[in-house]
């Protein structure tokens, strides 16, 4: 939250302050000093953090730091694919971030996984943090930091090492996470006496996809960012943004594996739903021919003609029970040995 010297700025600035050779060198810096701050030192840096700023707001950072508009509009809008490009000498990389939702039990309803945004402008002396929705675990990324001035004197690029390796963690302990209700969806319809309903596994597959849409597009842009060749990105933060990428990798590779896993087990429950819909048939059509049967006979008899066989005969009526009883045992029995009923 901003201290008392930046009232313009209470609710989105969360923190903005200088560093140089990987140590803090002041408090909560207004906005408007920040530029400047950072411009008077050779070796300093201005590390901002933002949460959901408005228009306004971003247009002061913006003019201050010579953002492109184009940047500055999808950092406002939200809601973007993760991407990395690069205007000038300034990169902007866009990751979305993963919470897992505690639940009871996997419904129909269920939320499983949170996401949110996170953008980051980056400078030869400068890295502007902007975040959209839930990343808990971000908060103790600054004071990580400061607690290694050694990274930190790599400059904003090691600011930005940071938030991707926390946002890449995220990931891992969702997805292992999220492995728990798969395994659950997977083991559901061997269970005898478990209903099968397909609206929990269609939701926990729709869960992983928009998991697999934070994650799987982020694995280019980290790529060329452990590549070593974009401004900033000096050889030993490229080793550990090789790391987040490895990481990241494997993130991907298990989500995949999950939504493979999910898909048998929606197969699953949707040939098993058919074979009890058939089953059900079956069922309701051998009931329904034992009901044909004593239907059909006294709907003869029923019909009072006059001129109609064992009408006066004294044994009429019990042959006729009897007939219909003989029938239907019979039928009942072959349907029976059939697995019909």
């Amino acid at each position: 939250m901003a201290a008392s010297s930046t009232p313009s700025y209470p609710d989105s600035v969360v923190d903005c302050a200088l560093y140089e050779q990987g140590k803090r060198r002041s408090d909560l810096l207004p906005l408007d000093e920040a530029m400047h701050a950072c411009h008077a030192t050779a070796d300093g840096f201005v590390w901002i953090g933002l949460h959901e700023p408005t228009e306004d707001q971003l247009q002061v950072v913006a003019s201050a730091f010579g953002l492109h508009p184009l940047a500055v509009e999808d950092a406002l809008t939200a809601h973007q694919r993760p991407k990395l490009e690069r205007y000038d000498d300034t990169l902007f990389l866009v990751m979305r971030t993963a919470v897992y939702v505690e639940h009871e039990a996997l419904t129909a309803t269920s939320e499983i996984v949170d996401t949110g945004e996170i953008m980051a402008f980056m400078g030869r002396d400068f890295i502007v943090v902007v975040r959209h929705g839930p990343s808990h675990q971000l908060t103790g990324v600054r004071h990580h930091l400061e607690d290694n001035p050694q990274l930190l004197a790599h400059g904003p690029a090691a600011v930005l090492h940071a938030i991707a390796d926390t946002v890449v963690d995220q990931y891992l302990d969702v997805v292992t996470a999220v492995e728990t209700d798969v395994d659950e969806a997977e083991g559901a319809p061997y269970a005898p006496q478990q209903a099968h309903d397909i609206r929990r596994v269609y939701r926990l597959k729709r869960e992983l996809l928009e998991l697999r849409r934070a994650v799987a597009p982020l694995v280019g842009p980290m790529l060329e960012l452990a590549g070593g060749r974009l401004p900033g990105v000096d050889k030993d933060i490229a080793r550990y943004l090789r790391d987040v990428h490895d990481h990241l990798t494997q993130a991907a590779d298990r989500i995949t594996a999950l939504c493979e896993v999910t898909d048998t087990a929606l197969f699953l429950v949707l040939a098993q739903t058919g074979v009890q819909q058939s089953s059900d048939m079956r069922r309701i059509s051998a009931i329904a021919a034992l009901i044909a049967v004593p239907i059909g006979i006294v709907g003869v008899y029923g019909m009072n003609f006059d001129h109609m066989p064992e009408l006066r005969w004294t044994f009429g009526y019990p042959l006729t029970i009897g007939a219909i009883i003989v029938v239907c045992a019979v039928i009942y029995r072959a349907f029976r040995r059939n697995g019909w009923l």
